[in-house]
């Protein structure tokens, strides 16, 4: 009798599973073998405990389709938990699900302290950390339906439209954060897809977290009729049948040839739009430089081009008090702008104050060009610029404070390049290709940096890269893809060849120069001071070397004492080879590096022998730069900058004063 007792609410269980799975198809699910707990254990009651708190939640909440909580104990035993019920089904549909996904998810994952479950039409989860505070992009969970769809270059063109209208549209409708719709392939299929994020992220992270999971979704396998991913952040799917409700809030209907007329009149507005802010632009700098030649006051003609961000002025007195009148006990650091210093201001936040030197040979331009660029852009690996002072002479950018300084502070000094071990210098390239994504793709202008380097990338106190310095970026059109100058700027070794030779610059730019700190990241060796004694070719043919030797495992810095991934460095030794190919179309672009560096399922192709221009600059002359409108170009020996004059301008308005 007593064994009779012990069994019936497992076969009931059981029963009522196999009775329901047909309706609530299991997705995948993960159980993290990495940590484990004990049967009858603190936290194995504290784990049914958040369960059953979460099937209590499914059927009382009506309309959220999501819960969180925790058990609240202390830190070793805490487990939290929640769940995510698809944007379109019913209060009804969502708590059995849930309720048929707890017990399912304890006969999967027996003893493990991190798991995942996805069902077709919910997510349960629980952990022994609080996963609410970012977004998590891993691990990737993906299936397909093996059978293979026709025309399959013409379907894949309609799902990368239809799942970015559908990740576009969750990222934009808080707090269900969801989106779905449908487009006409043929006369005989309809394509359907769904998109989805749990309802903590911003608007933002759900994107970042959607463009990873679209990019997957189209990678992994190609032309298949049906597919998901699935993140614990966020999910994507599609299909050739409607699989979801045809009544939820946040549909999207289009036929293919309807959205392409559409987006043909979008990309002329955008146009005309563009050369009207394009000819406004120069109509500025001529503006500029008569009131300069007239007298005006340098301070007072910046304050009236950027008098609409009021609400980012600080006042002199307030950033002189924060730093103690700038005093050198606070001084950061010094770059081609001016020196950094560090204050507290009156709320007790701490800020960088950046000061234009007098002796800078930058300007109004690059103070302008920051100022009205980074306050617009707001990403998690970007540094967030907090206001501007334009003042008794004094030309002020007041940033957030970042504490642990600049990368190539550590990364280039023996003694304390020791602080970063492999896992955080992997997510130092994973947090800068993530910002370079958002500045090439995903903010609402289109950004190259032009100036990406170890000394722009700077570290919170966790070690989270965050890209700084936008004097140089420009800013593209919705359709522009390059852009020409006749006067360079950037900084020797990270400058892609088609820049430095011909002044062309786009996205791919940008990819070149993270190809190289990649390459530095690993190795821990400066490309622009590489000595002949590793390579007579310099960093790119030091790594290149090694390569095609096939030993890749040796060009690991040696601070780092074989405490890493040998498949991960090599992994990332072949993406930073990708990104400095001569070619720019063989270049990968950030999305694709992102979803590389995220995924290793993913097939990298094979790169080619790169140039080595960049190589030891010992009784070598400075590289030429033919071009004809060019008067004069020179390389900075003691700083490694590379200056240049010309009487021309480009695009028909001046470049900002280099660096």
């Amino acid at each position: 009798m007593r064994m009779i007792r012990f069994l019936l609410p497992f076969m009931l269980s059981f029963f009522i599973l196999k009775a329901t799975e047909s309706t609530i198809t299991m997705s995948s699910h993960y159980c993290s073998n990495s940590t484990t707990f004990s049967p009858n254990s603190t936290y194995h009651a504290n784990l049914n405990r958040v369960l059953d708190d979460l099937v209590r939640d499914a059927g009382a909440n009506p309309d959220n389709g999501f819960n969180f909580t925790s058990s609240k104990a202390s830190s070793s035993n805490a487990v939290y938990g929640s769940f995510m019920c698809r944007g379109d089904v019913s209060k009804k549909e969502c708590a059995n699900c849930v309720r048929n996904a707890r017990i399912r998810i304890t006969q999967l994952c027996q003893m493990t302290k991190v798991s995942f479950l996805w069902y077709d039409r919910c997510m349960l989860r629980y952990s022994d950390t609080n996963f609410t505070r970012k977004v998590e992009l891993k691990p990737l969970l993906a299936g397909y339906n093996e059978e293979n769809i026709d025309q399959s270059d013409k379907f894949m063109k309609v799902l990368n439209v239809t799942t970015d209208h559908a990740a576009r549209e969750a990222a934009r409708h808080p707090p269900r954060m969801y989106g779905h719709g449908h487009a006409e392939f043929s006369q005989e299929k309809t394509l359907y897809t769904f998109a989805q994020c749990v309802p903590y992220l911003s608007n933002n992270d759900c994107w970042e977290c959607l463009r990873n999971a679209t990019s997957s979704l189209l990678r992994i396998k190609e032309g298949k009729i049906g597919g998901r991913v699935f993140l614990p952040s966020c999910f994507v799917r599609f299909e050739i049948y409607p699989f979801y409700g045809s009544s939820s809030k946040g549909k999207v209907h289009f036929k293919w040839e309807i959205y392409a007329a559409v987006l043909a009149a979008a990309i002329g507005v955008a146009l005309l739009f563009y050369m009207i802010v394009w000819h406004i632009l120069r109509g500025r700098k001529r503006i500029l430089r008569r009131e300069s030649k007239s007298g005006i006051k340098e301070d007072q003609i910046v304050r009236r081009q950027i008098s609409g961000l009021h609400s980012l002025q600080f006042d002199l007195q307030t950033i002189e008090a924060a730093t103690d009148n700038f005093s050198n006990n606070n001084k950061l650091g010094e770059g081609g702008f001016g020196p950094v210093y560090k204050g507290t201001l009156p709320n007790g936040q701490e800020i960088a104050a950046k000061r234009l030197s007098r002796s800078s040979g930058q300007g109004v331009e690059e103070f302008k060009t920051e100022v009205e660029l980074v306050a617009k852009l707001q990403h998690r690996n970007l540094v967030r610029l907090l206001g501007f002072s334009v003042e008794r002479d004094e030309t002020i950018l007041v940033y957030e404070y970042v504490p642990n300084g600049s990368l190539d502070r550590l990364l280039f000094d023996p003694e304390l390049s020791g602080q970063l071990d492999w896992s955080t210098r992997y997510k130092v390239m994973v947090g800068v290709a993530r910002g370079l994504l958002y500045l090439h793709e995903d903010s609402r202008l289109r950004i190259i940096h032009r100036d990406l380097k170890a000394s722009n990338i700077l570290l919170d106190a966790d070690m989270n890269p965050k890209i700084s310095d936008f004097g140089l970026a420009r800013i593209f059109g919705n359709d522009q893809t390059q852009a020409s100058t006749n006067r360079i700027v950037g900084t020797y070794g990270y400058m892609s060849p088609e820049y430095l030779m011909f002044g062309h610059f786009s996205v791919k730019s940008d990819v070149f120069s993270y190809g190289v700190l990649m390459l530095e990241i690993i190795t821990g060796k400066k490309n622009s001071q590489f000595s002949a004694l590793y390579c007579d070719e310099g960093l790119l043919g030091y790594v290149w070397k090694h390569w095609s030797n096939r030993t890749s495992s040796e060009i690991a810095d040696p601070v780092l004492s074989n405490a890493y991934s040998v498949n991960e460095v090599i992994r990332c030794m072949h993406i930073g080879l990708l990104c400095v190919q001569d070619d720019t179309e063989d270049r990968p672009t950030m999305d694709s590096v992102v979803l590389m560096l995220n995924s290793e399922s993913i097939n990298i192709p094979v790169p080619q022998r790169p140039t080595f221009f960049f190589s030891s600059k010992k009784n070598k002359p400075a590289p030429s730069v033919p071009n004809s409108d060019l008067s004069t170009s020179k390389v900075d020996q003691s700083n490694n900058k590379i200056t240049s004059s010309s009487s021309a301008t480009d695009s028909g308005y001046a470049e900002p004063v280099p660096r």
